[in-house]
């Protein structure tokens, strides 16, 4: 089946995945600029007024930048929502999302019906995140019209599962909107993701690097210096399993080869995450990708890498394939 509109003729394949704190408009803005979706956790705006502000500056600069570069366009945006019983700012938030008519909404902890509708109502599309085949179903019953499968390696809230596995068994039952998140971190990695039978790749860590990124100058670099095996997966921090920086754990005074277990009751996403989060500010989320970011750069810069190792993996796997072609006999 071929993409929704919204998602076709991108300049590379790619989501740029919502980060807490991290993803705000000037990352955004550069993201859709640059070519690929660019999106943010609508509980990034606080006060929840903020959110109508945010959307306010997105949709007049990108449409600014439209009008001046009729021939390159900018990408559409996409909102995050926490769809989580006790995110109490839901309502509100979806409303400002119809009101903007946000293209692309991206839905996480849980599925509901009565949001895609309004997603629907004003021609919005819904992908939702899911670690498993179980919640991909009950993601495409309650609506959603694609998904992301936050495999092993992904950062933040990230499955257990090999994207080889999830994804084949996804395409099984289902041949709308795929976007892989899981260690992807360049443009061969986004090819590889469209081997597998994904549409698009969703990138995430990579982009905590980039100028724009709200994010702390040496969460910045300790992208940079890490690799993947600096990865530790733990659900002390939120009470739902993720994958952060051991660097950062370390620095916090934490053994990350030694991190007790959190309560899942105790997850709280009315104020963005677990209450007691805010203990952990210091600590850093991150998937297992990141050993691919050499430097940091602008968000543009980036993008253009992303072109072109995506150009070359796809330039490449034709090469090998036009090699092994077996001759036909005369």
């Amino acid at each position: 089946m071929a993409l929704p509109p919204v998602l076709q003729n991108l300049r590379v394949p790619v989501i740029g995945s919502p980060l807490f704190i991290i993803s705000n408009p000037d990352l955004v803005i550069a993201q859709c600029k640059a070519g690929i979706v660019g999106s943010f956790p609508s509980l990034n705006a606080r006060p929840e007024s903020q959110l109508d502000e945010w959307l306010d500056r997105i949709t007049t600069e990108l449409a600014e930048h439209d009008a001046k570069n009729p021939d390159r366009p900018s990408a559409p945006f996409a909102v995050n929502q926490i769809v989580h019983k006790t995110n109490n700012r839901l309502d509100h938030d979806v409303e400002m999302c119809v009101k903007y008519k946000v293209p692309v909404v991206i839905t996480s902890l849980g599925a509901r019906e009565e949001v895609n509708q309004a997603i629907h109502s004003y021609g919005g599309i819904v992908l939702h995140d899911i670690i498993n085949i179980v919640f991909a179903h009950k993601a495409l019953e309650k609506g959603a019209d694609g998904l992301i499968p936050v495999c092993t390696g992904a950062g933040g809230h990230a499955g257990t599962l090999s994207p080889f596995a999830l994804i084949q068994e996804i395409r099984e039952f289902f041949d709308g909107p795929v976007a892989l998140s899981g260690s992807i971190a360049n443009g061969g990695a986004v090819a590889a993701a469209q081997a597998m039978g994904a549409d698009l790749g969703y990138i995430g860590s990579a982009f905590i690097a980039c100028d724009e990124a709200n994010a702390d100058e040496r969460y910045k670099d300790m992208i940079v210096d890490s690799k993947a095996g600096d990865i530790v997966y733990s659900n002390l921090f939120t009470g739902v399993h993720g994958n952060y920086l051991a660097p950062s754990i370390a620095k916090a005074g934490l053994d990350p080869n030694d991190l007790p277990e959190s309560d899942p009751s105790k997850m709280n996403f009315g104020s963005g995450g677990n209450q007691e989060a805010k203990a952990w500010k210091d600590i850093w989320g991150c998937g297992q990708g990141i050993g691919a970011v050499k430097k940091r750069l602008p968000t543009a810069d980036f993008v253009d890498k992303l072109e072109r190792e995506y150009l070359a993996a796809i330039n490449a796997l034709n090469a090998r394939r036009a090699f092994s072609m077996p001759v036909a006999a005369e």
